[in-house]
């Protein structure tokens, strides 16, 4: 019992932010655009988990009430540059600060309660302009320790920023890959940034005369204090050039397994998790599995590949010819990968967990110890060529429940599971008018009743957004919808632009932090209707 109650006491105290100080390096000059209105504290959310143990719950926010909710009012838009119709990255906000990166590769920090500028950081110096692909944008959400916020770009640069100022501290790339991503955001533990190194490769492998495929998936872990590479760990052994694909371009093998989510951390044990992506060529590596390393080495502790064959890239789905889809041949096309991010829990039992959703609509739970499989629930029917049914980005855990979205799985549904053993609590379906109403309505082609984003929690209270442009707030108890808002609809920044929202945008969640709610509305056209607004709520 004792045991029990030592490990119910730390892992609360990973839910409460942790201050460090650092020292700063020469920094470059960013101009300041407006001051700030005055500090506000108390309920942070300075990390796209929340915290190390990826709960996705912000304990320390009592003001939202299934009551209360019922006021909130939308105080003010931000609307970014038209780039490619969407927005991704979710914001983090630190007493009256919000920090938010763009698509037009730029990251902004703005006053939390009005929405003005602060200060502007241009990425572009450091990894090159903006291209016709985009390939720069900043799609993943900072983090926000003692003086530095953190955060990465679509070329594979890490930064450490001066979180009042702007100033540059340190820029690192972390992979040498021509294509080399960050999708996921960056955790913070014990002085290292964690973050998961995905690609554009699959994309690009649709492209016929593209020598599929060399990219290697990694985790790795970056020294704070200067942006060095304390380790790494390849999820894939280094292709080599095995032949040709049927269209005559060079195959290499064995490749892919990328890290798109951002990894939780067991304070406990000090191990850090995460899931894998599938693979693009061979069959050798560790794909579509679930990791668990030592944090502060980088030795694997265990591991658990929950599909062994599953090769899968984008030109599975272009029009026949289909070039470099090994898996189609075999069935194997399935893209099962996990695109979610983790949660380190403790049952009430007094067992730790870690659970994982995936995009075949399972969510797994392992000993966070042994990685022994505990419990799995299918909350999710599988989609094979595109894993459309599943989880796509990630869950939350409020200390009694998991609550667990599905994506386009007709129609996406959300779930609240017990923790001990899985079974379903309840299940709330995204309502079946989403599409026929507000400004969905204009959009019959790009609409669809899907969940995207991450699930937040606050006490008794679930977040959740969807395709269909609703901002919803569910009760936790019983799954019942409590407040909605349309997001499709025009608006006025306090930038002073102008642009209208659409779906409630993958990449993140909403965020609920000091009294107020912030939401991203606007992603792709091909999974939903396109936006690019921040929308902040309070009462």
């Amino acid at each position: 019992m004792l045991r029990r109650k030592k490990y119910a006491a730390l892992f609360m105290a990973a839910l409460v932010p942790i201050s460090l100080t650092l020292s700063v390096m020469s920094p470059v000059s960013s101009a300041a655009v407006a001051p700030a209105t005055g500090p506000r504290t108390g309920s942070n959310w300075s990390t796209w988990q929340k915290d190390v143990i990826g709960s996705r719950f912000n304990p320390q926010e009592k003001q939202f009430t299934e009551h209360s909710v019922q006021s909130l009012k939308l105080k003010w838009a931000f609307v970014f540059p038209d780039v490619d119709g969407a927005t991704s990255s979710q914001p983090a906000v630190v007493d009256n600060t919000l920090y938010v990166g763009s698509r037009d590769a730029k990251f902004y920090a703005l006053d939390a309660t009005t929405g003005a500028t602060k200060w502007v950081f241009d990425v572009t110096p450091i990894s090159g302009p903006i291209d016709a692909t985009n390939t720069n944008a900043l799609r993943d959400g900072p983090s926000v320790v003692g003086n530095k916020v953190i955060f990465g770009d679509y070329r594979g640069y890490v930064y450490a920023l001066n979180k009042d100022t702007g100033a540059l501290i340190w820029a690192t790339r972390v992979s040498d890959h021509a294509l080399a991503a960050l999708t996921g955001s960056p955790l913070v533990h014990r002085g290292r940034v964690y973050i998961g190194v995905s690609s554009s490769e699959a994309k690009a492998s649709a492209d016929p005369g593209y020598p599929c495929c060399t990219f290697r998936g990694q985790l790795v872990a970056l020294n704070l204090a200067t942006g060095a590479v304390d380790w790494r760990y390849y999820t894939t052994p280094q292709p080599v050039l095995d032949g040709t694909w049927p269209d005559g371009s060079p195959r290499y093998a064995p490749a892919g397994a990328p890290v798109w989510n951002s990894p939780a951390i067991d304070p406990i044990s000090n191990t850090v998790y995460f899931g894998t992506g599938q693979s693009y060529s061979g069959t050798t590596g560790d794909h579509n599995s679930v990791i668990a390393l030592d944090a502060k080495t980088g030795a694997l502790r265990w591991k658990q590949q929950m599909n062994q064959e599953d090769t899968w890239t984008v030109g599975c789905i272009v029009p026949s010819p289909q070039p470099h889809c090994e898996g189609l041949e075999g069935g194997t096309n399935l893209d099962y990968d996990f695109g979610a991010s983790p949660n380190v829990f403790i049952t009430p039992q007094g067992r730790r967990l870690v659970g994982i959703g995936q995009k075949s609509g399972v969510y797994h739970t392992f000993d966070a110890r042994t990685g022994e499989i505990v419990w799995q629930q299918q909350v999710g029917v599988p989609q094979p060529n595109g894993g459309w049914g599943g989880v796509q980005w990630g869950s939350s855990f409020d200390g009694k429940r998991l609550y667990v979205a599905t994506w386009q799985a007709n129609p996406g549904t959300l779930f609240a599971l017990d923790p001990a053993d899985g079974h379903i609590l309840w299940r709330t379906p995204n309502p079946a008018n989403g599409c026929s109403t507000g400004g969905a309505i204009a959009f019959p082609s790009n609409c669809n009743l899907s969940h995207i984003s991450a699930v937040t929690t606050t006490p008794d209270l679930v977040y959740e957004g969807s395709a269909d442009g609703k901002m919803r707030i569910y009760r936790a108890r019983d799954g019942q919808v409590v407040w909605e808002y349309d997001t499709i609809r025009q608006y006025t920044g306090v930038n002073g632009a102008t642009g209208s929202g659409g779906s409630v945008s993958g990449n993140g969640g909403a965020v609920v932090a000091n009294g107020m709610l912030y939401v991203q509305s606007g992603y792709y056209s091909f999974y939903g209707i396109p936006g690019r607004v921040l929308l902040a709520f309070g009462f």
